[in-house]
């Protein structure tokens, strides 16, 4: 399984990535390490990940959320299912599950 997810960071900033261990990945994000961007603005909480069948499909997603701007991005971690709506409207994206961990 590939995970593409969205942190928030202590500055209130939101963060993107894939991985293939979504709890070790947090506890990298946690520690500051293996990432630039979360060491220097720290991390705060994991708001969504979706898990994908294939790192491809991971990717395409990390890309198409980092293209996003903020609103839009905060419109998908509170929507998920309309994103994953309008994505496989436009291609054919193979989303296995969407978790929300804070609620």
């Amino acid at each position: 399984m590939y995970y593409t997810y969205i942190l928030r960071c202590k500055d209130n900033s939101l963060y993107t990535g894939y991985t293939t261990d979504i709890n070790r990945r947090m506890k990298e994000h946690e520690r500051g390490i293996n990432s630039k961007y979360t060491k220097a603005k720290g991390f705060s909480n994991l708001e969504i990940y979706f898990i994908c069948k294939s790192k491809s499909d991971a990717m395409k997603l990390e890309y198409k959320i980092k293209s996003k701007t903020r609103n839009q991005k905060l419109y998908i971690i509170k929507n998920p299912q309309d994103f994953i709506k309008q994505l496989k409207e436009i291609e054919n994206f193979c989303i296995l599950d969407v978790i929300k961990p804070t609620e």
